[in-house]
């Protein structure tokens, strides 16, 4: 007569299965969570500027009155500034200069040139390309996140038991996180 494996053994809980899938798969969302975190960060803060580039502006006082094709021959004679692309006059005193890499505005009144030049941060660049579901392929890896979330979200409720869980303090804390975002779009 054969005997089951499982004879004298206690049967796992459905909390101690939530506690292993939760661990687990946690382990594995770490470098997702560090990807929007940081991102969503620098996205909150980024003050009308994208913080996947940084700018650096210059200013240069030149001749004033310059015409479309004297503000190009003065720039490209000059061999510390990026190639220039295209000039475009925005009015009768102002041009627009198109280059690698960034943009300026010659005043033909004032004689000056103020310009910025851009240079790519390239890993803030490509997690905000992820953030932003800019990456082929991403948006099932996206999904697979928010489920994630998700799952943490309903596992945490009913891993802790007693009073640390929903019988005791959990309820307030639920409570909490249900009301700080209603109260934010309340008097937002």
């Amino acid at each position: 007569m054969k005997s089951s494996n499982n004879k004298g053994k206690p049967r796992k809980s459905y909390r101690y299965w939530l506690r292993v899938i939760h661990r687990d798969l946690g382990f594995v969302m770490i470098g997702t969570c560090f990807i929007y975190g940081i991102s969503g960060i620098l996205l909150n803060h980024m003050d009308g500027e994208d913080p996947s580039y940084k700018v650096e502006g210059y200013s240069l006082q030149v001749e004033k009155s310059l015409r479309t094709n004297e503000v190009k021959t003065l720039w490209e004679d000059k061999k510390d500034l990026p190639a220039l692309n295209k000039v475009i006059p925005l009015d009768d005193t102002h041009y627009r200069l198109l280059f690698s890499g960034g943009t300026g505005v010659y005043d033909a009144v004032r004689g000056t040139v103020d310009y910025e030049k851009y240079t790519k941060r390239q890993f803030v660049y490509w997690i905000n390309k992820l953030h932003y579901n800019k990456v082929k392929g991403w948006s099932v890896m996206a999904d697979f996140f928010a489920v994630s979330l998700i799952f943490f979200a309903v596992s945490g409720l009913f891993i802790v038991k007693r009073e640390k869980g929903m019988a005791g303090s959990g309820t307030y804390y639920l409570i909490a996180g249900i009301l700080i975002p209603v109260i934010y779009i309340i008097i937002g």
